[in-house]
């Protein structure tokens, strides 16, 4: 049997015959595939050859008859098109040649400028890196960079000086160890533990405590003995109930304090007094090279420009409530003047019976001048007279224990400061013997006058009052020798009104500053021995600012509205990098120039009141309201007009920036147009916004770039007075006090602030507002009605001097800033308290040509209706604490007259205030 296809086909027929079929078909197909087409081909041409050129079917045909088809007219036209096209190309390219060719040359120009301009560059720095050079070694030769003294301590061994001639004749040059107390030191000052020495069982114990609370508050004292400049010892007041040690013991216990160096230089012993009798019983006691500090000397023992008078201690550990205090106005009261006292007739004396000599023998040698039955007789007439209503009594029911020939006290406490609150003046009479030259009676007597404003009137002139050294008490007190006690009468009417309530606010000042707590008692001996050794005051610290980070956005645009000043120029919008105002190199000047001389003339803690000896001169290394060097460059400050004047800054400060502050509170987008508001502003250090809100700033907020840091100070609680706190990164002396509401012109900014420039010690602002007596009510009112007058400067576009932000933050009464956080107002009234308060002069008012405030912002605090009504409750309450009205009324203003305005150069005028 055979397979299916072997030799069989699939319709039986064999497989050959199906080969050769197959072999015959591709045969055929080749044919017709490639004969066929050469063969018609020939076919067609011989056909088209045959019929002649005019009956051509295929070939081409004369005259561009091909053309009349309409599809190959189409393309003819476009073929026509494109040439005409090339051609323009082709021209365009030769002509963009002939161009390249052209730059080319004057690329090759503009490289040989640019090397001859950089050549020129380079010269020009050279001069002015030769200049830089020059400026600096004109500098160090005149201002030279001076290390600080290597400071050389002495052992504890150490003998220390020679010994003086005399203990009494001991003065600072001949007793003091001025080695240990460098101008650089810090003045540190080591305070004995009473506990330490047996003299401190005698002390009183209230004395003792109050002492030890001041001590821990004070900014001076250090536990490290061995760096100490000064030593601190607390020796009385001691009790009557214990027995006093002998003169000789007491003598040996000093000696045995461990840093008393066999002579007890720079050592102090402080005796503080409580009553108007003390014990002076360091009076026979040899205290070497130790100065003494209490209440009651006799003239054998004082030894002037040593030792220290200081005032009793009347409030040890009570605080003094200065709300209750009488007011100051009305200037004139119920008595012209007042006396009440006894005269101690008996000799007794607490004083100590040892060598040399006791008290008694002391008076018996060299009997005094008495003066007493005179002024007796005269206070008398004058009280008969019944000229003016005097009250003077010198007879007591109950007198208080009283040093001899010394006026004793009458009565208590509070019977007395209630005839003192109705006193103009009251009299007190120094002891009959010229010997005791300072008692705590007297220092009782001049401390409740003060403290209720009566006006002290002193008779004798050989009385030592408190720290007579370095206050000047003829501002705040009348001294009157006792020989002219029949002058008296006269000399007390022909005063002003002015000059009383001149002398009365100075008494105020001198005894809430230095007086009225145990506290300013340890600070004023700290502060007066400091001064008369000259070593600077510790300063005030910065408030350290807590930033938020945030995000720069884009570059802040420019209101057109509000910055287009056209082509005025307000002056140079900084590139280099912000500076701050000029700094001293050092801490230490008393010959500071052009600083501003205020009235309150006494020691303290801290250099609050610049160019006074005792008065401060602020926080560290910073010159305070001063007109400047003196130095008045051209362009800025050198007179003349046209060009020159519309471009000058004015003022003797020849460079200067301010610092913005602004204040704001959960208003985000108001504060982000208040920023792009500034861009552009001339003369602006930074900005720096107080964040008064709790709640941070948004995470995607875009804060404006404004060319400008923009310094973000997050805020311990929600309270107005952070607008005033004197913030470590503002480094400029004029501080913008602005809302973030407030709208105002770039030409307005630069207008105020150099009307600031030439008046640096008061509130220069925009919106004026004034205070008004109410008849009917018996109280002031806050105006904000339009007026002709003003007596305050809102703060919410102002200028001010940074000083004055030291002064609200850490001197002004606390009360007063509760007050402000309690109402969350009231802070601007409170800051034009303070200027007029220091400076006894009005703000001024710079008038403004918009709108003061946002039309379109929301709601301010000041819109309620309870606003106004919180605001008079401030001025009543500011009085009272103040003691009178501080706020001066004034008709000045300053207004723009062709300030800025477009005039040609050499017709502009220098006309700028009215």
């Amino acid at each position: 049997m055979q397979r299916n296809g072997g030799g069989v086909g699939v319709g039986g027929q064999p497989w050959v015959f199906r080969r050769v079929r197959l072999t015959w078909l591709s045969f055929m197909l080749f044919f017709i595939l490639v004969f066929f087409p050469l063969i018609a081909h020939y076919y067609l041409t011989t056909i088209d050859e045959a019929g002649g050129p005019d009956n051509r079917i295929f070939g081409p045909r004369p005259g561009g008859e091909l053309c009349e088809a309409k599809h190959v007219q189409d393309l003819c036209r476009i073929r026509e098109s494109v040439s005409e096209e090339l051609l323009q190309l082709e021209a365009k390219r030769q002509e963009l040649n002939g161009e390249i060719a052209r730059l080319n040359l004057r690329i090759e120009a503009c490289k040989r400028s640019i090397d001859s301009a950089k050549q020129d560059l380079l010269q020009l720095k050279n001069v002015i890196s030769q200049t830089e050079h020059s400026y600096k070694e004109l500098m160090a030769q005149n201002q030279p960079k001076l290390s600080l003294p290597v400071r050389l301590l002495p052992d504890k061994e150490d003998p220390g000086l020679p010994p003086p001639k005399s203990v009494r004749a001991c003065r600072l040059r001949s007793c003091f160890d001025y080695a240990r107390c460098p101008l650089t030191s810090g003045f540190p000052v080591y305070v004995y533990d009473a506990g330490t020495y047996s003299w401190g069982d005698y002390l009183d114990p209230l004395v003792k405590q109050a002492f030890a609370a001041s001590v821990k508050s004070n900014i001076y004292v250090t536990d490290n003995p061995s760096i100490a400049c000064l030593y601190l010892v607390l020796v009385g007041e001691v009790l009557e109930t214990l027995p006093l040690p002998s003169p000789l013991e007491l003598e040996k216990q000093l000696k045995a304090l461990p840093y008393w160096r066999s002579d007890g230089h720079n050592h102090v012993l402080v005796h503080l007094s409580r009553k108007s009798m003390t014990q002076n019983f360091l009076y026979n006691v040899s205290t070497g090279r130790a100065a003494v500090a209490q209440s009651t000397y006799l003239e054998q023992q004082y030894r002037e420009g040593f030792d220290l008078v200081v005032s009793p201690l009347v409030h040890a550990l009570s605080e003094p409530n200065f709300l209750e205090a009488p007011p100051q106005v009305p200037v004139k009261r119920k008595y012209l003047f007042t006396f009440q006292g006894e005269r101690v007739e008996s000799l007794r004396s607490s004083l100590q019976e040892a060598p040399p000599q006791s008290f008694e023998e002391e008076l018996e040698g060299d009997p005094p001048a008495d003066y007493d039955d005179r002024i007796i007789g005269t206070l008398k007439a004058v009280q008969d007279s019944h000229l003016d209503q005097v009250l003077v009594e010198f007879t007591c029911k109950n007198p208080k224990p009283s040093l001899p020939t010394e006026w004793a006290l009458c009565g208590e406490r509070e019977e007395r400061l209630e005839v003192l609150k109705a006193s103009t003046f009251a009299l007190v009479i120094a002891p009959g013997d010229g010997q005791l030259v300072a008692s705590a009676g007297c220092g009782v007597r001049l401390f409740e006058a003060l403290e209720v404003g009566a006006i002290p009137v002193v008779l004798g002139d050989h009385c030592k009052l408190p720290y007579h050294q370095l206050i000047r008490w003829s501002e705040a007190a009348i001294l009157v020798p006792k020989p002219r006690v029949t002058e008296l009468h006269f000399l007390l009417r022909s005063l002003s009104d002015n000059d009383m309530l001149a002398m009365r606010r100075q008494g105020r000042f001198l005894w809430e500053t230095y007086f009225s707590t145990s506290e300013n008692v340890l600070n004023t001996i700290l502060a007066s021995i400091r001064t008369s050794i000259q070593v600077p005051a510790a300063p005030m610290k910065d408030e350290p600012a807590n930033e938020i980070p945030h995000k720069a956005g884009k570059l802040a645009g420019t209101d057109a509205n509000l910055a287009d000043n056209g082509d005025l120029d307000l002056g140079p919008v900084e590139t280099e990098p912000p500076y701050a105002s000029p700094r001293f190199l050092r801490n230490f000047t008393y010959t500071a120039a052009d600083t501003y001389r205020t009235w309150n003339r006494a020691p303290g803690p801290f250099h609050l009141f610049p160019h006074t000896p005792l008065d401060p001169v602020l926080p560290s290394e910073a010159k305070f309201l001063g007109s400047g060097t003196g130095f008045r460059p051209i362009g800025g400050g050198s007179g003349g007009s046209g060009k020159e004047f519309q471009g000058a800054l004015g003022g003797n400060v020849p460079r200067e920036q301010f610092t913005v502050v602004m204040l704001t509170y959960e208003r985000e987008e108001v504060l982000m147009n208040s920023l792009e508001r500034l861009n552009g502003l001339p003369y602006l250090n930074k900005v720096v916004v107080v964040w008064n809100s709790p709640k941070p700033p948004s995470e995607d907020l875009l804060w404006p770039d404004i060319g400008l840091p923009i310094v973000v100070v997050r805020t311990e609680k929600n309270s107005l007075n952070n607008r005033f706190l004197p913030w470590d990164v503002v480094e400029t002396e004029a501080i913008l006090s602005i809302d973030d509401d407030a709208h105002l012109r770039h030409d307005e900014i630069m207008f105020g602030f150099r009307v600031w420039r030439e008046a640096r010690d008061r509130i220069v602002g925009f919106p004026g507002r004034y205070h008004a007596w109410d008849i009917n009510h018996q109280s002031w009112l806050y105006n904000s009605n339009y007026s002709c007058e003003l007596s305050m400067v809102l703060t919410g576009a102002a200028f001010f001097h940074k000083y004055y932000a030291y002064l609200y933050s850490y001197v002004m009464p606390q009360a007063i800033r509760d007050m402000v956080d309690e109402y969350i107002n009231c802070e601007d009234i409170a800051m034009n308290f303070l200027v007029s308060h220091i400076t006894r002069k009005p703000p001024i008012k710079v008038t403004s040509r918009w709108t003061f405030r946002c039309p379109g912002c929301p709601q301010a605090l000041s819109h309620d209706d309870s606003h106004f009504h919180e605001r008079h409750k401030c001025i009543n309450f500011f009085v009272k604490v103040y003691g009178y009205m501080p706020l001066l009324y004034t008709q000045f203003r300053v207004d723009s007259v062709l300030f800025k305005t477009r005039l040609p150069h050499d017709k502009t005028k220098c006309f700028k205030f009215i």
